[in-house]
C-alpha cells in the first residue's frame, strides 16, 4: 500500500521555501497597484519612471526570492539587492523595494557562517549603487545614503537580535531538557539503591545466619525459606520498577499497596533482626507520593539496622494524619554489625531529598548508645 504523506507534514516540508510566499505574492501584486505604483522606496532623487518590462523583473526579483529567504537567506539577499538596484537606477521606486529590510533581517536571522562577510561584501556593494545614484541624479547629499545605510543596518541588527533570542531560547530549552534526565537518572538511581540494597542486605543477613543451622534442619530450611522469599520480593520490586520505566506504563500505582510496611517490618524479623511496629490513625484519601516516600524511609532504615546493629531491638513508629504521615525507626545499638556489609550514605542523603521535595522534614541522628533513630515528617497530597 502507498502511504500518502498528510498535509501537516507536506507543510512541514515545503514551508522552509514556501511559507513567505504569499508575502512575496502581495508585494509583488501591490507594486503595480495605481495607488502604490512608484510611491516607494527613493534613494537618489532620480526622477519617477514609467513601468516597462524591465520594471516587471526589477519587482520580481525583489519580491519573489522572499519565498526561499529562511534556506536561502544570503542568496535571496544578493537577488533582492539586485533588484533594488535597478528599481532605483531606473526610477521606478517601487513598493517592493519594501523587500530589501526584510531580505536582510532574513539573512541576520538565519545566515548561520560568513557573518562578517557577508557584511563587509554588502557594504561594498552599497558604495557603487551609492555613487551612481549620486551621480545620475540631482547630487542629493551624501548624508542621505549614509541615512538610508544606517537604516538597513537596522534591519541587520533585528535579525542579528532575533537569531540571538532563538539561541537563547534553544540552550534554556537543551538545559531543562539535560536537568529533567539528570533528575530522572538521580530519582532511579535512588529506587534501585532503595530496593536491591534492602532486599540483598536482609538475603546476605538470612544466609550468614543459615551457616551456622547445619546441627538443626528445620530452622535452616525456615532460613533458606526466608531467603528465596526475600529474593522472591525483590524480583517482584524490580519488575514493578522497570515497568514504571516503561513509556508504556500508565497505570500501575507507584505506591506501596496497604500492608507492604508490615511485610517490610516481617521480612526484616525473618532475617534476625527484632522489630517492634506500631502504626496509628487511617491513611489520608490522596497522599500523592507520601506513603511511598514513607515507605522508603522504614525501608532504608530496616537495611541500616541490619548492616550497623544487627540483632538489636529495633522500634518502627507510623503515625497518619489527614495532613501528614510521621515515621521513626530507631535501634538501641546493642547489636553487631553484619559481615562483609557496608554503606556509601547515599541512602540517608536520597531520603533526605525525596521529603524535602515534598516540603517535609527528615533526620537521622546517632544515639549516645551507640544505636541511631530516623524520623521524617511528610506532607500528604504532593504529586511530586
Amino acid at each position: 500500500m502507498i502511504r500518502l504523506p498528510r498535509i501537516p507534514e507536506l507543510w512541514r516540508r515545503s514551508g522552509a521555501t514556501f511559507w513567505y510566499l504569499p508575502l512575496a505574492l502581495l508585494l509583488f501584486t501591490a507594486s503595480f497597484l495605481p495607488g502604490f505604483r512608484s510611491n516607494g522606496t527613493e534613494l537618489g532623487g532620480l526622477p519617477n519612471r514609467p513601468f516597462d518590462a524591465l520594471a516587471v523583473a526589477a519587482v520580481a526579483l525583489q519580491c519573489l526570492p522572499l519565498a526561499g529567504r529562511r534556506r536561502w537567506p544570503a542568496l535571496c539577499f544578493a537577488l533582492v539587492f539586485l533588484g533594488f538596484a535597478v528599481d532605483q537606477l531606473r526610477g521606478y521606486h517601487s513598493v517592493a523595494g519594501t523587500a530589501l529590510p526584510i531580505a536582510l533581517i532574513s539573512v541576520g536571522s538565519h545566515l548561520r557562517h560568513h557573518r562578517r562577510t557577508f557584511v563587509i561584501l554588502a557594504t561594498v556593494a552599497y558604495v557603487p549603487l551609492s555613487a551612481a545614484l549620486f551621480l545620475l541624479g540631482p547630487g542629493e547629499p551624501p548624508a542621505e545614503f549614509v541615512t538610508f545605510y544606517m537604516a538597513v543596518a537596522l534591519a541587520w541588527g533585528v535579525g542579528t537580535w532575533l537569531r540571538s533570542a532563538r539561541t537563547a531560547e534553544a540552550d534554556r530549552r537543551r538545559r531543562i531538557a539535560e536537568d529533567t534526565r539528570t533528575a530522572e537518572r538521580a530519582r532511579i538511581a535512588r529506587e534501585l539503591h532503595d530496593v536491591v540494597t534492602h532486599h540483598v542486605t536482609a538475603m546476605v543477613v538470612q544466609a550468614e545466619a543459615a551457616r551456622y543451622l547445619t546441627a538443626a534442619p528445620d530452622r535452616l530450611d525456615q532460613s533458606l525459606t526466608a531467603v528465596s522469599d526475600t529474593g522472591r520480593r525483590a524480583i517482584t520490586d524490580l519488575r514493578h520498577l522497570l515497568d514504571l520505566l516503561n513509556p508504556d506504563h500508565g497505570t500501575e500505582p507507584r505506591t506501596p499497596p496497604v500492608g507492604r510496611l508490615l511485610t517490610l517490618v516481617e521480612q526484616t524479623r525473618q532475617a534476625g533482626q527484632p522489630v517492634e511496629f506500631t502504626e496509628k490513625g487511617t491513611p489520608a484519601e490522596s497522599t500523592g507520593s507520601a506513603e511511598l516516600v514513607a515507605y522508603r524511609v522504614v525501608q532504608e532504615s530496616l537495611t541500616n539496622a541490619l548492616k550497623y546493629a544487627h540483632g538489636s531491638p529495633t522500634s518502627v513508629r507510623v503515625s497518619h494524619t489527614e495532613k501528614e504521615i510521621t515515621v521513626e525507626v530507631g535501634t538501641d545499638g546493642s547489636g553487631s554489625k553484619a559481615t562483609g556489609l557496608s554503606g556509601s550514605g547515599r541512602g540517608l542523603a536520597g531520603l533526605r531529598e525525596r521529603v524535602d521535595v515534598l516540603g517535609g522534614d527528615f533526620s537521622a541522628d546517632r544515639q549516645k548508645d551507640g544505636g541511631f533513630v530516623v524520623r521524617a515528617r511528610i506532607p500528604v497530597g504532593n504529586p511530586s
